[in-house]
């Protein structure tokens, strides 16, 4: 079943991970993807793979004018637009993010990307929505953004931003009667850049891959494919009651089971 048919979706940080992953997923059930990330050739090959569905354009999530410009580019060549994922995160600089040793810079960098490019995602793309019937944002948090994080204080703060901001463009849309809804994904540890990048903060990454799967209940570290799955349902009209939800995908971790 073709479960995106006729839907058109613009996804951050299309080039790898959870972008390239839903990008791939999102096309197979016939959706059009527009795929965007500061790392424009490898979106484009990202969009190459995926085949006549995908489009790449690049985008500097930071930026108000590029917002407006990826949205203008997808209504123009697709007609509409009725979903959105805000994918594109950081980890940050490599950079000290505990409290005590933290610049200003780092914050302002990790939470310009995370936090500010999330919101000005969600905002830019309320009009097309609207015009288009309604939609579906699908924010990318972490579970981060519900635990402390001492070690990457930026990082845990700006998931923490996006999975409050979330609920009030859930809450707004919703009593506007937009027909717009916006939830957020919460992933536990999974390989991917930033995955790695999370891991490499707390010592040698493949010692603290092994030592953080056995905190999972579930006795692995996440998939791509897992998220990109998750992302599908709260894309799709399946979805179509579920609003300002958290969906975390950790494999129980976050619970302690």
């Amino acid at each position: 079943m073709a479960r995106l048919d006729g839907k058109i979706a613009l996804i951050t940080g299309g080039a790898s991970g959870f972008g390239a992953a839903t990008g791939r997923v999102f096309a197979r059930e016939g959706a059009k993807v527009v795929l965007t990330d500061k790392n424009e050739e490898g979106v484009q090959t990202v969009a190459r793979e995926i085949g006549n569905a995908a489009t790449a354009l690049a985008h500097d999530v930071r930026l108000e004018d590029d917002w407006k410009r990826v949205v203008d580019e997808t209504v123009s060549m697709h007609g509409r637009l009725d979903i959105l994922m805000n994918n594109a995160g950081v980890m940050g600089t490599g950079a000290a993010q505990d409290i005590e040793h933290m610049s200003l810079d780092e914050w302002k960098f990790v939470n310009e990307v995370n936090s500010d490019g999330v919101f000005l995602g969600c905002r830019a793309v309320i009009q097309a929505m609207k015009k288009s019937g309604g939609g579906s944002i699908v924010n990318i948090s972490s579970t981060a953004g519900f635990r402390a994080t001492p070690g990457i204080a930026a990082y845990g703060a700006s998931k923490g931003a996006v999975r409050q901001l979330t609920k009030s463009v859930a809450a707004y849309c919703g009593r506007q009667g937009y027909n717009i809804r916006c939830n957020s994904i919460h992933p536990g540890m999974v390989r991917t850049p930033l995955g790695e990048a999370v891991l490499s903060y707390y010592g040698e990454l493949e010692e603290t891959a092994k030592k953080r799967t056995t905190t999972v209940p579930l006795g692995r570290l996440g998939e791509v494919e897992d998220v990109a799955n998750a992302a599908l349902f709260l894309a799709s009209d399946e979805s179509r009651y579920i609003n300002s939800t958290e969906m975390v995908i950790d494999g129980g971790m976050l619970g302690g089971g």
